[in-house]
């Protein structure tokens, strides 16, 4: 289960921010963020749920194949380095 944004989420950005003041997050999807990585090999970084991204977009007005694709092309396939968020599939 997704946690609601409010508080949790505004800790988890503090806590990135704290982690790695260079993390990026994705615009628009702050409903779906569900956590940091927790490693010591690469930089901490955003943690996204692929599914709830889609669930965004969804009720922003795209189809589900709308949402899927713009995901793909602008999101998913757009490397901005290794601060760049990461999404998962929980479905």
């Amino acid at each position: 289960m997704i946690a609601p944004r409010g508080d949790w989420g505004e800790l988890m950005e503090e806590q990135l921010a704290e982690e790695n003041p260079e993390a990026l997050l994705a615009d628009g999807f702050d409903e779906a963020l569900i956590g940091i990585t927790a490693n010591y090999h690469s930089p901490t970084v955003a943690v996204y749920d692929l599914a709830k991204c889609v669930k965004i977009l969804m009720d922003q007005g795209m189809s589900d194949e709308e949402a899927v694709e713009y995901l793909s092309f602008n999101t998913l396939s757009a490397y901005v380095g290794p601060n760049g968020p990461l999404f998962i599939r929980t479905e």
